[in-house]
């Protein structure tokens, strides 16, 4: 699974290589090179793309974040690892029915996916204390999840009303983990350093 879902990123991250190629499609707004998507291509899903998260921050990089405090104390629970890569494959083809229904140029549906996985990348940052963000996850966001789909199993497509420029203004940081700052950089890193190779090795 994640040696085909790896060469479906690295052929989507390719078409995003040779598309942007193209000098005709690529609107610079700096000098540092940032590059705009609104209207890319003369393509009109892309419409005002650069809006979500800003033209200067594709993959929805925030600085900060404003912590919400709960009325009871919010701690992790560990549930059976199958538990966990079932819900998490669950959002992933979700995530794949999103783009795939929702969208029917292929251009479009490579640049957002491209955003997505990167976006979510930014994740693991956090879990390894190395972005300086507290782990946690936007509450007003998540509340969004059950509004995903219609009560008939359609895809809803009406507009929740924020965009990436929101995220991290409702932080919930959940408790309960055994991160220890002593010992915990070491041996995150090696299980990073582990999961990378796994995922090398599939490729």
């Amino acid at each position: 699974m994640f040696a085909k879902l790896f060469k479906v990123v690295a052929i989507a991250s390719a078409l995003v290589s040779c598309v942007a190629a193209r000098p005709a499609a690529v609107n610079r707004l700096t000098a540092r090179g940032d590059i705009s998507f609104n209207n890319w291509g003369g393509i009109s899903s892309f419409g005002d793309f650069d809006n979500f998260y800003g033209s200067e921050n594709f993959i929805g990089h925030i600085s900060e974040q404003t912590v919400v405090q709960q009325s009871q104390e919010l701690v992790c629970h560990s549930e059976s690892i199958e538990i966990i890569q079932q819900r998490l494959l669950v959002l992933q083809e979700m995530a794949k029915r999103i783009v795939t229904e929702q969208v029917c140029e292929v251009e479009t549906q490579t640049v957002v996916f491209e955003q997505f996985h990167a976006s979510l990348g930014l994740f693991s940052h956090d879990l390894r204390r190395t972005s300086n963000l507290h782990v946690g996850y936007d509450s007003d966001i998540v509340n969004h999840f059950s509004d995903i789909c219609a009560a008939d199993g359609s895809l809803t497509n009406f507009d929740f009303g924020f965009s990436g420029h929101d995220l991290g203004s409702h932080t919930v940081v959940v408790g309960g983990s055994n991160w220890d700052t002593t010992t915990s950089p070491a041996s995150v890193g090696a299980a990073y350093s582990a999961a990378r190779g796994a995922f090398y090795a599939s490729y």
